[in-house]
């Protein structure tokens, strides 16, 4: 597995963290899924999330849950992908929806956010009740690999079905990602892609829970967003109170569970130092191409599943591998 993690070259016409994130995100395929079992899973009054489950074929295989990643949700085309590919594989995949999100719009009076790590241990022990001899590995990608690594470290005791835990470029400092998707250097390419996809969320709770506290609908930036609605929707005094208790770098060394984190040295909302400064625990194992953007890692060569998506490729050998 580690040379498979330390493999990847990028595709010569598609270079730097920019044209990787793009391309990987404006390049789709026509995936259809078989038909997936739809999971209601409460959270408490006016909350609920939706999680698709594509019920496995190997019964030696274990369950995967997928949680995606800011603005997405159980239809992002990389969810889509990676879920067809594990299934195709013999895995049972579960397509988690945080809140508000996807198929799960109006179903909660409040959105998710970076910290959300009850959520995804509700899920978690959703899917161990309902299959509570399998092992269960966990992919969480961008935001939900920072909500993976808080989950795992932060204490709470974790089901022992999870055997194995998937981070793809998590932003693991939730103040820095937030300023260079804002005001940073590529903040007019992405911040705008990433609000648009915010603003529906929250106008959809707007309409379905009047009495709620209301997302600022008008806030132009994810910063902005953060300030006005996700700390003091989540119980915070200010957004630096929201991001210092939410980062998973406070949280990273007391992971005992074996885990992957990938993030790509060029990837334009993580930087690679949030990594340098972090003591990371001998459970994980920190991988970082040189190349590879957000999301991205667009392959020179084509990978055994028959196309460059390099990403998809790694996590279905580590599924493989049972999260080792």
């Amino acid at each position: 597995m580690n040379d498979l993690m330390e493999s990847f070259e990028p595709h010569p016409l598609v270079r730097g963290g920019i044209m990787q994130t793009i391309f990987a995100a404006k390049m789709t395929e026509t995936l259809e899924l078989p038909s997936r079992v739809r999971h209601r899973v409460e959270l408490g009054r006016n909350s609920a999330l939706m999680v698709f489950e594509l019920e496995r074929q190997n019964s030696a295989r274990p369950q995967v849950l997928l949680a995606h990643g800011m603005g997405g949700c159980s239809e992002s085309p990389y969810m889509v992908r990676v879920a067809r590919k594990l299934w195709a594989d013999g895995f049972g995949v579960f397509m988690m929806n945080h809140r508000g999100s996807g198929p799960g719009i109006g179903l909660c009076d409040r959105l998710w956010n970076g910290g959300s790590s009850g959520d995804l241990d509700d899920v978690v022990r959703f899917i161990v009740r309902r299959h509570p001899r399998d092992s269960v590995l966990i992919v969480g990608f961008s935001l939900s690999g920072n909500i993976l690594l808080k989950y795992l470290g932060e204490g709470r005791m974790v089901p022992s079905n999870v055997a194995g835990a998937f981070a793809v470029n998590p932003p693991v400092d939730l103040k820095v990602a937030s300023l260079m998707l804002s005001e940073g250097r590529f903040a007019a390419i992405f911040n705008g892609y990433y609000m648009k996809m915010i603003r529906r969320q929250a106008q959809a709770l707007v309409e379905c829970f009047p009495g709620a506290f209301h997302p600022p609908v008008d806030s132009r930036t994810i910063r902005e967003f953060d300030e006005k609605y996700t700390a003091l929707a989540a119980g915070f005094k200010d957004v630096e109170e929201y991001y210092s208790q939410c980062s998973a770098n406070r949280f990273i060394e007391f992971i005992r569970v074996p885990t992957v984190l990938l993030s790509a040295r060029d990837d334009p909302f993580v930087p690679p130092e949030d990594f340098q400064r972090v003591p990371m625990s001998p459970s994980v194992r920190y991988y970082a191409p040189d190349e590879g953007g957000h999301l991205g890692y667009i392959a020179k060569d084509v990978t055994p599943l028959g196309d460059r998506r390099w990403m998809d490729h790694v996590l279905v050998e580590w599924a493989r591998a049972g999260g080792y």
